[in-house]
């Protein structure tokens, strides 16, 4: 204090000093000496009450000032340049770093920028510039040392040298890094040197720290860390001697609770994807993943008991945790405030208790494989039609004769899970069909590990998958291709509704616009894939109306489509620029436009743009306005429709656009509105009803909007509308007839015949021009355009619709297990009165339609 009582000073007068390192003295020095004044400071303030937080964000950005400046020398006595940086791990990484903490960087270069010498590889180079670094921070003085560097985080740090070149690195980390690796990148950060060349290499290992499947490998291995550090640190009971860090109820504890649960949800909440331990037990608690009030109760309990580990390290700038005991506790307990350590125990015990205890139940709140005893062998088939068959079947799992039971995990994971599996699909309404369609599952699937681990971890999941296997194919047909997608149904989250179209795109969203845009693809279809699957999980759990789910389905797809138009038009702007002043437009017809889809709908777009014929866009390789568009329509529909690694999305029909399939993909908007007004027949103006702009600003939606009003609204010859539509009708029944005698939508009275009813009389009275049927439905019975029980015949056949395109989709016959689930699904008490509702729903339509076509 004395060699700087000028911070002293400052210190007492509520002032922080402007810190700067002396350019008078050798860099070395400055920096150690810059350490002293800034740490002095901050732990007077410290004492004099300065909340936890501030005091280690000041010494995390101590450290990340000193090791930049280091970084800079190491360079500059090279001639200067870049292309070296420091990954923080850590406390550094979370910035919080204590008073005596060591920092843990690890130091990487891009070889192509990295400064070398002649005749010098650059690896050589960066090992001779860390070296430089970690002299400039270690070395001791008369002013002491700036921090001490741990480097053995690096990858591989036994066989490894101290620098590694970025490549190296991330080349590691997607193929060979292990579990306590993923947990260290939690509080990853770049933090000195070049930045930039750290932030990019964090975001491409991105997917190996937040994985969206949960891999209960990995989260067997953390369990045993957990035991480890138990072992370890927690031998000596609280009192004198116990160590604050790793003890029982300890620091570590505390920071490990918040880590294992952010490895097991970061994956899939992003906000959740915070360094600090005390942001993350906040975000935890904030995100319902663990309880609010416990995780306040250990953001308290780390406050002090990382205070009392200050007041521990200011004496004798001490690298220790342990609580001493006599006159030595006294002193500490002092420095807090308390009159000796009797004091300071008191203080700490129930917080210690309290996390301990925290810290025991983490198992109970961690994934648990189930444990019990094998069912006796004989009376584990007995509920199954063909017993016999029913062992054949699972004796073939057992044996590894599918492909993706064949490794050892594997069959170790089918193992535990048989029992509890087998109970399942023999309480299931057809134990047989759910035990053959299981078994088809198990055929597809590339791989059965995770899947019978996650069965294993989460017996509620088993009710969910039985009920799949015995009832919805096309649920199957997705879970054979990514098992992964049962991960999503983890989180009670999956059987509530889909939120907003803005709410899923910023969800979505990946606001570094870092992504490449190949990833991007990827990444929304399995967002969307794993949507999709939840939505028909609702609808086969009973959990939601399918009215309901049709409205999630169409969500869905939008939110995928503005991403991935917004994606694909960056990307081709990239190449070919931009038009001035103009813009790609997409209408969505059909059940998307109406904002109620299924879980087999296609996606009818029209593409449309506002640009001038003729004028070029302003990239290096430019095309004009026609060109440039339609080009961009080509690829927006390849983006939406096209398979890539991660599957296929949606296919996409565009032949609704002007003059059909002979028409240009993307027309103006100018040329649409003269087709309408002039060209367009009248099935297409029965499908413009159907019609919302779905991407486009503000001001195209409404000029669009006024089009298709203005197209509407205009007077149409009575004999003339009532003609076409009926003519429309009886060719669409000649080519498309109905398929079976639950085919809702092309059988008589069927859905397709309510949209035609709908439609005319929308094209007839100019009212009801909302795109939405259900809207348009109930504003025309309050116009007296329709009878009121139009309103009930069509919820009842889009229930049904929605329902059989899950459980029948390519119409099959249904076994009465599965009639009673369609009969709930649509909130009937069984089939016999859901056929009583389909066929009163089919005579309200049918009286409609009969009236139309008899007046022709």
């Amino acid at each position: 204090m004395e060699r700087h009582s000028d911070v002293v000073a400052a210190w007492r007068a509520g002032v922080q000093p402007a810190w700067s390192i002396e350019a008078d003295r050798p860099i070395g020095q400055a920096l150690r000496r810059l350490k002293q004044r800034w740490s002095l400071w901050l732990a007077l303030s410290d004492l004099g009450g300065m909340p936890l937080e501030a005091v280690t964000r000041g010494l995390s950005d101590l450290a990340d000032l000193t090791l930049d400046r280091a970084i800079d020398a190491a360079l500059a006595e090279r001639g200067g340049g870049a292309g070296f940086v420091a990954i923080a791990l850590g406390k550094g990484g979370s910035r919080e770093l204590n008073f005596s903490s060591d920092i843990d960087p690890i130091l990487l270069f891009d070889p192509e920028r990295l400064p070398c010498r002649a005749r010098e590889d650059p690896a050589e180079a960066a090992v001779r510039i860390a070296r430089r670094v970690v002299e400039l921070m270690q070395a001791r003085d008369a002013d002491g040392y700036v921090f001490r560097m741990d480097l053995r985080l690096r990858p591989a740090s036994e066989v490894t040298p101290i620098a590694l070149s970025v490549d190296a690195a991330i080349m590691h980390y997607e193929s060979s890094a292990l579990d306590w690796e993923r947990a260290a990148f939690i509080r990853a950060r770049a933090a000195a040197g070049d930045v930039a060349l750290g932030e990019r290499m964090l975001a491409t290992i991105r997917p190996f720290v937040w994985r969206r499947s949960l891999d209960f490998g990995a989260i067997d291995a953390i369990r045993a860390l957990t035991r480890r550090i138990r072992a370890h640190g927690g031998a000596v009971p609280f009192g004198p001697g116990y160590d604050l860090k790793k003890g029982r109820g300890g620091i570590r504890e505390i920071e490990f609770f918040a880590q294992i649960h952010q490895l097991i949800h970061g994956g899939r909440d992003p906000a959740l994807r915070v360094p600090a331990t005390l942001d993350a037990l906040a975000a935890l608690g904030r995100a319902g993943r663990i309880d609010p009030d416990v995780a306040a109760r250990l953001a308290d309990a780390y406050r002090i008991l990382r205070t009392v580990e200050h007041r521990l390290q200011m004496v004798d700038d001490r690298q220790t945790h342990q609580l001493p005991d006599g006159e030595a506790l006294d002193n500490v307990a002092r420095l807090h405030g308390l009159p000796d350590g009797d004091a300071l125990l008191d203080l700490l015990r129930p917080h210690v208790d309290l996390v301990g205890r925290t810290y025991d139940a983490l198992d109970g709140d961690v994934p648990t494989p189930q444990q019990g005893a094998e069912p006796d062998p004989a009376a584990r088939f007995a509920r199954f039609a063909d017993p016999d068959a029913a062992a054949d079947r699972i004796d073939r799992w057992r044996r590894g004769v599918p492909r993706a039971l064949k490794s050892e995990a594997a069959t170790s994971a089918l193992e535990r899970t048989l029992p509890a599996l087998i109970d399942a699909l023999s309480h299931a309404p057809d134990p047989d069909g759910a035990l053959v369609r299981a078994d088809r599952l198990v055929e597809r699937l590339p791989s059965a590990v995770n899947i019978f681990r996650l069965l294993d971890a989460r017996p509620a999941l088993l009710t969910l998958f039985v009920a799949i296997c015995a009832h919805a194919p096309a649920l199957a047909d997705a879970l054979g291709r990514r098992p992964t997608l049962m991960d999503g149904l983890i989180d009670a989250s999956a059987l509530e509704p889909v939120p907003s179209v803005d709410a899923l795109v910023a969800a979505w969203s990946r606001g570094d616009g870092q992504e490449p845009y190949e990833l991007l693809l990827d990444r929304i279809r399995a967002e969307v894939a794993e949507r999709r699957f939840a939505l028909g999980v609702q609808i086969v759990a009973a959990a939601a109306d399918p009215i309901d789910v049709a409205a999630g389905y169409s969500r869905v797809a939008e939110a995928a489509l503005q991403l991935l138009t917004r994606a694909t038009i960056a990307d081709h702007q990239r190449s070919h620029g931009r038009i001035a002043g103009a813009g790609l437009i997409v209408l969505a017809f059909g059940r998307l436009g109406g904002a109620a889809l299924t879980h087999a709908s296609d996606l009818d777009l029209v593409f449309l743009h506002d640009g001038v014929p003729g004028e070029q866009s302003d990239g290096g390789r430019p095309l004009d306005t026609t060109r440039y568009f339609n080009r961009l329509a080509q690829r927006v529909t390849a983006a939406l429709s096209v398979p890539t690694a991660a599957g296929p999305l949606y296919p996409v029909d565009t032949r609704l656009r002007p003059s059909g399939m002979d028409g240009l993909l993307c027309a103006s908007v100018e040329s649409f509105a003269d087709y309408q007004r002039g060209a367009a027949w009248t099935w297409e103006h029965m499908a413009l009803t159907r019609a919302r702009v779905v991407f486009g600003t503000a001001e195209q939606r409404g000029r669009l909007n006024d089009i298709i009003l203005e197209t509407l609204r205009r007077p149409r010859d009575a004999a003339t509308l009532r003609a076409d539509v009926v003519g429309m009708r009886a060719e669409m029944a000649r080519h498309k007839p109905a398929q079976g005698e639950l085919d809702v939508k092309l059988e008589r009275g069927g859905l397709v015949d309510l949209e035609f009813c709908v439609h005319h009389r929308q094209l007839a009275t100019g009212t009801a021009l909302v795109p939405e049927l259900a809207r348009a439905i109930a504003m025309l019975v309050e116009g007296e355009q329709l009878p009121p029980d139009f309103v009930d015949a069509h919820a009842v056949l889009s229930r049904m619709l929605v329902t059989l395109r899950l459980v029948a989709p390519r119409d099959e016959a249904l076994d009465p297990p599965t009639q009673a689930l369609v009969a709930a699904a649509c909130r009937l008490p069984d089939w016999p009165a859901l056929l009583a509702a389909h066929a009163a729903a089919r005579q309200t339509v049918s009286e409609v339609w009969q009236a139309i076509e008899e007046a022709v």
